[in-house]
């Protein structure tokens, strides 16, 4: 089965309300295409140069999503082009998007990372850390970026219920959170699940997934 195949048969299966990102790191342009002339506009990276290279070859009316953790350094290499920003995790980096935002006079889309897996490699704020940042006065003064969501990637394991346990504490902080609305914050998206578990992240409430090899094949 082609890319194309493979896109429109998970297409077929996914709920309407949720939006589906293709995870295309490591993969070649050609193969992106295949997967545009399917039909895709959404297309996740987690290098923000190779992305950026994606970007100047490939039509404009896609959406790229940064889903890999950003360095604040790297930044301003993707503010005039990115649609969404999945990894968000301290006010620093919130802070620099939105510097670099308001240098290419956009609003930035942000997901704000929760940890709730049990590796410790995992980025992500946890609860309280959530809290906090959203109830500060600094947040409120970044009229360049819009927190849009909550994301989270569950422990890399082959127990069901623990993935479910994960998501399910997620999709909790989400519905305790999204009553929060502030100028800058309107949380609608909760993206959780990979090619792996993302028909148990969509029971358990996920609105976005991210699915590469299910799409692409193995990486390259």
């Amino acid at each position: 089965m082609g890319i194309a195949n493979n896109l429109l048969q998970i297409k077929s299966a996914l709920p309407e309300h949720v939006t589906l990102v293709a995870v295309s790191k490591t993969k070649p342009v050609s193969d992106l295409m295949e997967a545009y002339e399917a039909g895709q506009r959404i297309f996740g990276e987690n290098k923000i140069q190779e992305m950026a290279e994606k970007w100047e070859q490939m039509p404009k009316d896609i959406q790229w999503h940064m889903i890999g953790h950003v360095q604040t350094n790297k930044v301003k290499f993707m503010t005039l082009f990115v649609s969404l920003i999945h990894g968000v995790d301290s006010l620093k980096l919130l802070q620099e998007i939105n510097k670099q935002a308001l240098k290419n006079n956009r609003i930035i889309d942000c997901l704000l990372q929760i940890h709730i897996a049990e590796e410790e490699t995992k980025f992500g704020l946890d609860e309280e850390e959530l809290a906090s940042l959203l109830s500060s006065n600094e947040i409120q003064e970044l009229k360049n970026i819009r927190i849009v969501g909550l994301m989270g990637m569950a422990t890399f394991t082959d127990n069901k219920d623990q993935i479910k346990k994960e998501f399910l504490h997620l999709k909790t902080i989400f519905d305790k959170t999204k009553k929060l609305k502030t100028e800058n914050c309107q949380l609608e998206t909760i993206s959780m699940g990979m090619s792996g578990d993302y028909q148990l992240a969509i029971e358990c409430g996920s609105t976005m997934v991210r699915i590469g090899s299910s799409i692409f094949g193995g990486r390259n």
